[in-house]
C-alpha cells in the first residue's frame, strides 16, 4: 500500500493544484482581457497621438515647403532682377563706349586728314626750300663763275697790257 500512497498523494496534490489553477485561470483570463483592453486603448491613444503628430508634421512640412518655394521664387526673382540690371548696365556701358569710340574715330579721321594736309604742306615747303637752296647754290656757282670770268678777263687785260707797246719803256735813243 505504500505504493498507492504515492499515487494518491500526488493525485490529491494534483486535484488541489487543478482547483487553484482553474480558479486563477478565470481571474487570469479576466486580468488578461483587462490588460488587452488597456493595451488596445493605449495603442489606440498612441495611434491617435501619432496621427495627430503626423498631421501636424505634414502641415509643418507643407508650410515649410511653401515657405521654401516662396523663398526660392524670391531668390530667383532677385537673381533675374540682378541679371537684368547687370545686362542693362553692360548695355549702357557698351553704348557709352561705342559712342566714345565713334567720336574718337571721327577725331582720328579729322586728325589723319589734317596730318596728310600737313605732310603735303611740309613736302611742298621742303620742295620750295630745296628749290631755293638750289637757286642759291646756282647763284653762288654763277657768282663764282662770274668772279672767275672777271679774274680771267682781268688777267687777259693785264697780260695784253703787259705785252703791249705802251707799257714798254721807249728805247733810249742811240748816240749816233
Amino acid at each position: 500500500m505504500k505504493k498507492w500512497t504515492y499515487v494518491i498523494s500526488v493525485g490529491g496534490m494534483l486535484a488541489v493544484f487543478m482547483f487553484f489553477y482553474f480558479s486563477h485561470t478565470k481571474e487570469a483570463e479576466i486580468r488578461e482581457k483587462a490588460r488587452q483592453e488597456e493595451v488596445a486603448r493605449q495603442q489606440k491613444e498612441e495611434a491617435d497621438r501619432k496621427a495627430a503628430i503626423e498631421e501636424k508634421a505634414r502641415q509643418d512640412a507643407e508650410r515649410r515647403a511653401a515657405e521654401r518655394a516662396a523663398e526660392e521664387k524670391r531668390k530667383e526673382d532677385e537673381r533675374i532682377a540682378k541679371w537684368e540690371a547687370a545686362g542693362r548696365e553692360i548695355q549702357q556701358s557698351t553704348d557709352e563706349y561705342n559712342a566714345k569710340a565713334d567720336a574718337y574715330n571721327k577725331r582720328v579721321g579729322a586728325l589723319e586728314i589734317e596730318l596728310n594736309q600737313l605732310r603735303t604742306d611740309k613736302e611742298k615747303l621742303n620742295r620750295e626750300a630745296f628749290e631755293f637752296a638750289k637757286q642759291v647754290e646756282r647763284a653762288r656757282v654763277e657768282k663764282r663763275n662770274a668772279e672767275i670770268e672777271h679774274q680771267r678777263l682781268t688777267d687777259i687785260i693785264a697780260r695784253r697790257a703787259a705785252e703791249s707797246a705802251l707799257v714798254r719803256p721807249p728805247t733810249p735813243p742811240t748816240k749816233s
